[in-house]
C-alpha cells in the first residue's frame, strides 16, 4: 500500500521513552526499540523521516523560586536532554540498519552534525533519518516548536504527534471516562474549545503555513505506518 505522505516529521516527548518504568532511569530500551523499528517500516515505504524528541525524562524546566535556576538557564539544560535523547535513537535506529544523521542546534561536533537546513534536506532525499536535537538552540522555545519549526523548513507533508493516548479528547481521558476522541477537527476548534494539542506558538506556527497535524498513540506497534498509510488512527488537525 502506498505511504500518504511522502515527507514526515515525528514529534516524540522525551517522557514517552520512560514507557511504564519508574525505576529512575531515562530510558526503557524496549520502548525505544519498539519506536525504531516502526521507523524503519516507514523509511522501507520509501517515507523521508524527520524526528525531534523532548527532554523530560532526563530535565524538566523546573520554577525558578523553588529551584534557583533562571528560565533561560534551565532551557539550555533542557536543550542538551534533548541531544542524549537523540542519541539513544540515533543508536537503536543503527543498530537495526537504519541510517541515521543527529544534527544539533547547539554546536557539539563530536557527537552531532550541526544544524543546516539544506544538509538536513538532502539526508532525508538520500533516504536517512534526520533527528533534529537542542530544540531551536534558543531558550523559552519549546520541543513542540522546534518540531514545527523543523517540519516547515523542511516542507513536511505533516506533523505526527505520537503520545500515549490515541488522539485528542473533549476532556482528558485519564480522568473523564465520558471523553470522546475527535476524528478530525480544525485549528480554530481547537483553540474555541481549548484543547492543548502543542503549545500556542507551535501551534500557530502550523495554522499559519497550513500543515496538519496527528495526534496518536505511538506506544501501540504499527500505529505509525497505519497512520503514514492514511489509515483512521488518531486525530487529524487541519
Amino acid at each position: 500500500m502506498l505511504p500518504r505522505y511522502k515527507r514526515i516529521l515525528l514529534k516524540l516527548s522525551g517522557e514517552a521513552l520512560l514507557g511504564d518504568q519508574r525505576n529512575g532511569d531515562p530510558f526503557n530500551p524496549q520502548i525505544i526499540e519498539q519506536y525504531a523499528q516502526d521507523i524503519k517500516e516507514v523509511i522501507n515505504l520509501g517515507v523521508q523521516v524527520a524526528i525531534v524528541i523532548g527532554g523530560g525524562n532526563i530535565y524538566r524546566g523546573m520554577n525558578e523560586a523553588e529551584s534557583g535556576i533562571e528560565r533561560a538557564h534551565g532551557d539550555y539544560m533542557g536543550m542538551l536532554a534533548t541531544v542524549i535523547n537523540g542519541m539513544a535513537m540515533q543508536a537503536m535506529l543503527e543498530k537495526i540498519g537504519v541510517y541515521t544523521r543527529l544534527q544539533s542546534a547547539i554546536n557539539m561536533e563530536q557527537v552531532a552534525e550541526p544544524y543546516i537546513r539544506r544538509k538536513a534536506m538532502r539526508h532525508l532525499e538520500k533516504g536517512r533519518v534526520v533527528i533534529f536535537g537542542a530544540g531551536t538552540g534558543n531558550p523559552y522555545f519549546t520541543t513542540d516548536t522546534a518540531g514545527s519549526l523543523r517540519a516547515i523548513e523542511m516542507k513536511a507533508d505533516v506533523i505526527l504527534k505520537g503520545t500515549r493516548v490515541d488522539g485528542i479528547y473533549t476532556a482528558d481521558p485519564e480522568k473523564d471516562p465520558t471523553a470522546t476522541r475527535f476524528e478530525k477537527i480544525s485549528f480554530q476548534d481547537c483553540i474555541s474549545k481549548n484543547l492543548k494539542v502543542m503549545d500556542m506558538t507551535a501551534f500557530t506556527l502550523c495554522m499559519e503555513n497550513k500543515l496538519p497535524i496527528i495526534v496518536f498513540d505511538m506506544n501501540k506497534p504499527g500505529n505509525l505506518m497505519s497512520v503514514v498509510q492514511g489509515m483512521n488512527v488518531g486525530t487529524l488537525v487541519c
